[in-house]
Order: structure tokens, then sequence, then C-alpha cells
């Protein structure tokens, strides 16, 4: 079997943007007709670059290529140009590539990608989501502590048993920095609110975003130790691993990071440094499915979970599901809310999620299809980039 064919979608997502403002598919065709989708999460270009870039990576690596053959293509990938090193743009590219071969693998042994990677470990998997806003909202969830907390409870009426805030605020390219104390007031005030209303029900997540400098990380979390969070999610920017791993040794609340990682070697940095434990791979730009296999048993070792993080389009989360399917120190799966609305209508055979839980699929491959009308209909014609951060 060969890969002849290679298509991009760049896919708008309509208002509110929730998991961004466009997600790139890509939909790779081999010599015996069997399809393969993929997806690359967030770029720094534009979606248009990204396209090129992609085209350019198929034609000299992929085309004419045994999909089955994922280390040699990988490696391949991986060293052109003579870099050999943890790159977001292309690992991105690696990534819905790879994920794409996996989906055709799958489709052709007639398995689940799950049950090619050590088989089904887990019948159902713990979901948790942000709080979002609604339209009908009169103050803003994402300052207004006592809205939150309905929101929280909301979420768990529909079964959630944990959900996702950001108590610091904004993010911006001057980060870290050190939170006044107004500020840190402010933060432990919010958590607090939305911990005494929700009443043990559910476990709370603390999503930061690398807002913060070490000492002032350190600050912040002996103020929300009391509240005895599920995890601290990326306290400090994660190109430092040692004040990470400072920030881990200084409080007792699990620190979660890995987003803006990518590759098994800087996953093992973070986990030599001490800094998570708790890794959160988005396997749209992580290196792929194989690559997240391998980083699993990393912490495994480390006796660290994994929470594939997901703030982009529905096939990563597919990818996600399988991953966490297969392994056993898997701790709980990001979605955008209950997986419906747009997630669902972009998909053939949208993800199942019943009460909390996603129920992976029993298809082969990555379990979705791409409803490539939807995708079509929908294609992204803006100028701002998937996320970014609050101007200075």
């Amino acid at each position: 079997m060969k890969l002849k064919k290679i298509k991009i979608f760049i896919v708008g997502n309509p208002p509110p943007h929730f998991g961004g403002r466009y997600w790139i598919f890509i939909k790779l065709i081999t010599d015996k007709d069997i399809i393969g989708y993929g997806e690359i999460y967030s770029v720094p270009f534009h979606p248009n670059v990204v396209s090129k870039m992609i085209e350019d990576v198929f034609e000299r690596y992929v085309k004419n290529k045994d999909p089955f053959k994922i280390e040699k293509l990988w490696r391949t990938i991986y060293s052109s140009g003579y870099t050999q090193r943890p790159d977001i743009s292309l690992m991105g590219i690696i990534s819905g590539i790879e994920m794409a071969c996996w989906d055709i693998i799958g489709k052709e042994l007639g398995k689940p990608v799950y049950e090619l990677l050590g088989g089904q470990v887990h019948k159902k998997l713990r979901s948790y989501t942000y709080l979002y806003p609604k339209k009908t909202d009169k103050a803003d969830v994402y300052t207004n502590p006592e809205l939150a907390a309905e929101r929280a409870n909301e979420y768990i009426e529909k079964g959630f048993t944990a959900v996702k805030f950001d108590p610091v605020g904004k993010y911006t390219p001057l980060d870290p920095r050190q939170l006044s104390l107004e500020d840190l007031v402010k933060a432990e005030s919010f958590v607090e609110i939305i911990y005494k209303s929700v009443k043990n029900k559910c476990d709370l997540l603390i999503g930061t975003h690398g807002q913060m400098t070490t000492s002032s990380a350190i600050r912040l979390a002996k103020r929300l130790e009391k509240f005895d969070p599920m995890w601290f999610e990326e306290p400090v920017p994660p190109e430092n691993f040692e004040e990470m791993g400072k920030v881990a040794r200084s409080t007792t609340i699990p620190i979660a990071t890995g987003e803006r990682l990518t590759t098994k070697y800087e996953f093992s940095k973070i986990l030599q440094s001490q800094g998570a434990s708790i890794l959160q791979m988005n396997l749209g730009r992580v290196g792929g499915i194989l690559e997240a296999k391998k980083i699993a048993g990393l912490a495994e070792t480390n006796y660290s979970q994994i929470a594939p993080h997901l703030y982009c389009g529905p096939i990563v989360g597919a990818a996600n599901i399988q991953i966490s399917t297969c392994s056993p120190n898997f701790l709980i799966l990001e979605g955008i809310k209950d997986w419906g609305n747009f997630y669902s209508e972009i998909l053939i055979n949208p993800v199942q999620w019943e009460n909390g839980y996603v129920i992976p699929s029993t298809k082969p491959g990555l379990g979705i299809e791409l409803n490539e009308n939807v995708a079509n209909k929908n294609m992204y014609s803006g100028t701002k980039l998937h996320l970014e951060m609050a101007e200075v």
C-alpha cells in the first residue's frame, strides 16, 4: 500500500469559537483508496502558510510511502533539513500525517487504533471541560466567580466530575509576571467561591497559562492548597523545566503541563526535572499517536499520568481517545463541554459522551469520519491565528 494524495481542510470554527478560531484537518488517500484523517494543532503561522508547509512535507517525504512504516516515516520527517530536534511547526505537521496513517492502518486491519497499541484498558474515559460562557450571561464567567460557580454546578448536573478554569486572568507576551497581592487575593477568592459552591461534587482543575514567575506561582499555590485542586496547570511558561520543577517541589498540588511541549525528548526533560506528574500532550502537536504512547510509557515509569489536551478539533480528540483507551496511566480527558454542537456536526459519526464519560468507539482506525460537506461550507477566511495572546 502506498500514500498517493493529500487534501487539506482549513475549517473555521463558528462563534463562539470554543476550541479555537479554525482547525486544520488533512485527508490522506492510498493507492487502494483507503482514507485516513489527521489534524494539525496550532502551528504559529497563518493556515494558508501552514497548508503550503504540509504540501511540501507530503511531496518530499510522504508521497508513495507505506503508511504502515510509522517509525521510519517519523524519523525521516523529524530529520528533514538536518534538524532532529523538537519544533512545534514541523511536529504539528508530523502529528497530523502520523495520525492519518494510523487511521489508514486501523481501517486496513479492521481494528481501532487502541487495539493495535496494547489493546483496550479503559471501557470509558472520564472527561472534563472548561467553564464556558453562554449568550444569555449578564456577567463574564471568566472573571465573575459567582457565575463561574453557577456554571460549574450546571456541568455537574450534566454528569461532569471535574471542571477547569483560570483564576489568574489574561496571558500576555510579557509573561511570566509577579502577581500583585491584589491579584493573589482575587485568584484565591475566585477558587474559594467555586469550591464552596460545588461542595466536593467535582474536582477543580486550576488551568493557568504560564502567566507567573516561579516565586509568584509558589505564592499562589500555597493559597490554593486548602482547596485541594486536582492540579495546577502550567503555572510558569513551558520553556524552563527546572523552574517548573521548583514549583512542583514547593506545593502539594499536582502540577500538570504539556500542551506546548512536543516529542518524547521534551517530556523526558519535564519528568527528569520533576516538573509535572500529569502530562497533557496534544496529539496534534506532540508527534502523533505512537509518540504519545512512548511518552505515556515514560510517565508510567515515574508513576505519572496522562491527561491529553484538547483545544482544537475533534480529530485530535479522536486520537486522544485512542491513546487514553490503551494507556494504563490515563487520568482524565479534556473536551469542549460534552462534544456537541459543531464538534458533532463536523463528524459523520460523533464522539459518544455519556454522563461525564467518553465511550471509545469500536470502529476501525480513529473511529470517526470527517463530514467533508460541512468542512467545505465552513472554510476559514480570517486573518487571525488559532490562538493569540492579549495585546500589551
